[in-house]
Order: structure tokens, then sequence, then C-alpha cells
């Protein structure tokens, strides 16, 4: 079976994707699996990383959702509005107004009602929100270059263009199809 760039499509390996691709072309020998080789391993990738990623924020009582957010107040470096907080974290207005109210009453974030428009709240990281963030990042950075190091640095840096490339043609087409 080949991909559509040419390639003969590589489900000989033997990772958990390798095997349903296996079987889908016993099924369907007549179907380009290829995409399924992409899209399912950067699925699969992404479920066990956030498994285990989330183990210094569990150990933190955070949630990932409440650690996006704290982490574009504090990546950013001044306040956000709620709306902005969704845009950053690609996130509901309810979700976002929700997770803000558990974050404020745990002293995280603080808000600033607008002087021009009492109905506008600004946000931003409290001293302790700062230090949460501050203290986290450095564990998960270790974690993330721990699980990268199986790559040599050339291979991380082809796999982050490549995902790069992806992404930005995914952020274009979905641009589009909400304007």
């Amino acid at each position: 079976m080949t991909a559509a760039n040419g390639r003969r499509a590589d489900a000989t390996g033997g990772d958990t994707v390798s095997a349903v691709v296996r079987q889908w072309q016993a099924v369907h020998p007549d179907l380009d699996t290829g995409p399924m080789e992409v899209i399912g391993r950067i699925n699969r990738c992404a479920a066990l990383l956030q498994q285990a990623e989330d183990a210094p924020l569990r150990r933190a009582g955070l949630s990932r959702p409440e650690f996006d957010l704290l982490g574009a107040l504090r990546r950013t470096g001044h306040e956000l509005t709620p709306g902005e907080l969704a845009r950053e974290t690609f996130s509901s207005g309810a979700a976002v107004t929700k997770r803000l109210k558990q974050l404020t009453e745990r002293g995280l974030v603080e808000r600033r009602v607008d002087a021009r428009d009492r109905r506008v709240a600004h946000l931003r990281l409290t001293e302790a929100g700062r230090d949460l963030v501050d203290g986290i990042l450095p564990e998960q950075l270790a974690y993330e270059t721990a699980v990268l190091s199986v790559l040599d640095p050339q291979g991380q840096g082809e796999l982050a263009g490549l995902l790069g490339e992806l992404l930005g043609q995914l952020e274009g087409r979905l641009g589009a199809l909400r304007a």
C-alpha cells in the first residue's frame, strides 16, 4: 500500500497504530491508510503525553485547562480579558468563566473591573499564581526533554518543523471555515 506521497505506508512497525493499520489493510486492502499512520500517531502520542505530563499539575491541584489559563496569563506578561483568555487557550467563554472562578477563589488569579466599562474584567496572576506556574514549568520542561531524548536534536528539529507546517495549515483552514 503506498501513501499519497508515493512512499510505502509503514504499517510494519511495533506501535499500536501499526497494528490498527495492518487490520484495516486486511479488511480494506484497496484503501490508502497512510493518513491514518500520521493522524493516528499524533493522536496517540498526544493522549500518552497528556496523561504523563499532567502528573505535576495533579500534584499542584490543577487541571490541564486551569494550568493553560494560568500559563497564558504568565507568558503574555499582561492582563487579559476572559475573551482573550478563551482565544489564547482554545476554550469556550463559559469554560473560561468557570475555571477563572475557581482560580480566583484559590487566590491564583485576580480581577480588575475596567474603569470605562464595568462589564469588562481584566485578569492577572497573583504572586501565588505566578509562583505556582514558575514552580511547575521547569518540571514540565524536564519531562518533555526526557520524552524527546529518544530523538536526536536533528530529528527533534525535523519533527518540530513538520508539525509546525501541519499546524499552520490546519489553523489557516479552520480560521477560514469560521469566517
